[in-house]
């Protein structure tokens, strides 16, 4: 059975004043998830799943969406705000998404096979596509997943802080720990963050990161329904709290209720987290064309 991809697109792209999956960055009018769904498919995924939000659902299919109904099966799924396990109430303050994890959660009524799950405003490589792709195909237990990893000092913006979950990776090359770190910034001294307490925290650049691109099999879902309902029991009612990706598949991991194996890329990263970081983004993919890693034109 072929792996699916996951696009996750419900964002509302708040750093960046808009929503920056819908963005052209291409020469003739690509986006940065027209690239993303060209590498999944010359890594052999037929189908895709985007989730987003019902109230851009028109804008999304005739941007975004038609434009692969002819190599792809594309499906869509909505993560709105009172998709909550049984019994749980929707707060009266929440205005936005509950998060990354919240949004595969989302895509479980369309996802029929082991999938693939990415961020629809990165840009991650052919590499990432094919290594997960190889590892979905393998015969493997229901618990047992995969990430790509990237390298930390290749992943920030120059125009502003970032959010990054950074890995330690064991011997075996499983995840041993997921760690958010939202306030990460390359500064004249180095890279570092200032934390909460206001002490400052230099991280040398190598670190392995994750960038939200996974590989996972369907025992995912029990397993984020779960942690799910124990997000929303502490912390349901804080209007701006998320049910972040990373922070879910680490609590599993220190549980003993999941393996992770972590898949480094030596492929380049990188997005439009501010509308600054546009042009950098314009000049990298033209440099990939004329590298003749992509066609002028994608889909034609």
């Amino acid at each position: 059975m072929k792996p699916e991809l996951v696009v996750m697109a419900a964002g509302a792209g708040s750093r960046f004043g808009g929503l920056k999956q819908l963005e052209p960055v291409g020469p003739n009018g690509e986006k940065i998830l027209d690239y993303a769904l060209f590498d999944a498919r010359r890594a052999g995924v037929e189908r895709v799943v985007f989730v987003i939000r019902k109230a851009f659902e028109q804008a999304f299919h005739q941007q975004v969406g038609c434009r692969y109904r002819k190599w792809m099966d594309v499906a869509y799924a909505f993560q709105e705000l009172d998709l909550l396990p049984q019994g749980f109430p929707l707060p009266g303050a929440r205005s936005k998404p509950w998060g990354t994890a919240h949004a595969i959660l989302a895509a479980r009524g369309e996802t029929r096979s082991p999938f693939l799950a990415i961020n629809a405003d990165d840009f991650y490589g052919r590499l990432c596509f094919e290594t997960l792709t190889r590892f979905l195909a393998r015969p493997a237990r229901e618990s047992a997943h995969a990430m790509a990893a990237f390298t930390l000092a290749n992943t920030l913006s120059e125009h502003g802080t970032v959010a990054r979950a950074v890995c330690t990776v064991g011997p075996t090359g499983l995840l041993q720990a997921l760690e958010e770190h939202t306030g990460l910034e390359r500064t004249a001294d180095g890279i570092g963050e200032r934390g909460p307490d206001g002490a400052y925290r230099r991280f040398s650049g190598q670190e392995p990161v994750s960038m939200n691109i996974w590989g996972f099999h369907p025992g995912i879902f029990d397993q984020l329904q779960e942690g799910f309902a124990r997000f929303l029991a502490g912390h349901g009612q804080d209007p701006g709290a998320e049910f972040a990706l990373p922070t879910a598949v680490n609590e599993l991991i220190q549980a003993g209720r999941t393996k992770v194996l972590v898949l480094p890329t030596s492929d380049p990263w990188f997005g439009v987290t501010y509308r600054e970081d546009k042009p950098t983004v314009v000049a990298r993919i033209q440099a990939l064309i004329e590298a003749g890693e992509y066609p002028v034109s994608l889909w034609s």
